[in-house]
C-alpha cells in the first residue's frame, strides 16, 4: 500500500513525505501508527527508501532502486495497448551455485516480475524487450559469471503459442481479469453516479483510488505483458485496463483534493511536479495518442 501512495502521488509531489502525514493517510485504510512505523522501517532497511531528519520530523524519500521500480510498475500499470512484437524472444539462463541460494530465490522473484516465464528450471523467457531490466538484475545481485542472455528467433518444432502455453496458464490469468472486470465493472457504475451527485467524500475517492491501483497493480505480478500476436482471441486484459482506466480518471481529481489537503501539513506542496495532472496521466495520454 505504501508503495501505491509512492507511485500515485508521493512521487509527484517532491518524492518524499513527512511519517506523520503517510500515517494520516494510511488511517484512511484502518492501519495504526505503529504498523505504519513498521512497513516503512522495513521499506528502509531493504533499501527503497531511505530516512531524513530536520528537526524532530522524519522524512522517507525513495531511494533510486525504489524510483526505478516505481516507473516501471507505472509504465506497465497504465499501458492500454500491448507493444507491436518483434519476433524475437530473450532468453536467460543461469547457473547460480548453491551457496547464493538466496540471490537465486530473489533473482526468479525479480524475473517473474519482469514478465519472464519459466521454460525449464533455470532458463526463462520473454517476448518483450527487457534488456534493460536484465542488466539491472545482473548489476544488483553481481552475478555476471552465472548468466547468459539471448536474443533469438525459436524455429520450432512447435509454435511460439506453444512455448507461452508452457510458461504461463494464460487461462487462469484471464479468469482473474474477468473476476477484477466483474467487481469493478459495478463499483465504478456506483461510485461514478455518487461522485456526479456530490454523495462521495474526497476521502471515501482517496481510499477508492488507491485501492483500485493496489488491486490493479497485483496483476504484475501474474500478467508477463505479452505482445497480442501471443495472445488468445477472447483476452481480457485489455478490457480490464480500460475499465482501470475510466475509474481511475473519475476519481482522481477529489482524491488529489485530499490527498493535498493530509500533505500540505508537515510537507511543501511547492515540490508538486507542475507538469503532473491526475485527471489525465500522462502515461495514459501517450499510450492512446
Amino acid at each position: 500500500m505504501i508503495f501505491t501512495l509512492y507511485g500515485d502521488y508521493i512521487s509527484h509531489y517532491g518524492n518524499e513525505i513527512w511519517i506523520g502525514s503517510l500515517i494520516r493517510l494510511l488511517k484512511e485504510f484502518g492501519h495504526n501508527e505503529q504498523s505504519v512505523r513498521a512497513a516503512i522501517s522495513r521499506m528502509n532497511k531493504q533499501g527503497w527508501v531511505k530516512a531524513r531528519r530536520k528537526g524532530n520530523k522524519s522524512f522517507y524519500y525513495l531511494t533510486d532502486r525504489g524510483i526505478r521500480r516505481i516507473e516501471e510498475a507505472a509504465n506497465r500499470i497504465f499501458k492500454l495497448q500491448q507493444d507491436d512484437w518483434d519476433g524475437q524472444w530473450r532468453m536467460l539462463m543461469y547457473t547460480i551455485p548453491e551457496e547464493k541460494r538466496n540471490i537465486r530465490d530473489e533473482l526468479r522473484k525479480e524475473l517473474v516480475w519482469s514478465g519472464f516465464g519459466s521454460l525449464s528450471t533455470s532458463t526463462w523467457i520473454s517476448p518483450n524487450k527487457l534488456e534493460d531490466q536484465v542488466k539491472s538484475m545482473i548489476d544488483k545481485y553481481e552475478i555476471e559469471p552465472y548468466i547468459h542472455f539471448f536474443v533469438a528467433k525459436y524455429e520450432g518444432p512447435n509454435t511460439n503459442q506453444q512455448l507461452v502455453s508452457e510458461c504461463w496458464d494464460l487461462e487462469e490469468i484471464n479468469s482473474r481479469y474477468e473476476e477484477f472486470i466483474s467487481e469493478y465493472s459495478q463499483k465504478y457504475i456506483i461510485d461514478r453516479n455518487k461522485i456526479e451527485k456530490g454523495e462521495m467524500s474526497d476521502g471515501d475517492c482517496f481510499v477508492e483510488r488507491t485501492k483500485l491501483i493496489h488491486e490493479y497493480r497485483k496483476f504484475l505480478f501474474v500478467d508477463p505483458g505479452l505482445p497480442e500476436q501471443l495472445l488468445p482471441d477472447k483476452w481480457l486484459g485489455d478490457h480490464a485496463a480500460s475499465l482501470f482506466s475510466d475509474y481511475y480518471k473519475s476519481l482522481a481529481q477529489p482524491a488529489s483534493r485530499f490527498f493535498e489537503e493530509v500533505f500540505q501539513e508537515g510537507n511543501e506542496l511547492k515540490k508538486r511536479d507542475v507538469s503532473y495532472d491526475a485527471l489525465h496521466h500522462p502515461l495514459i495520454i501517450e499510450q492512446k495518442s
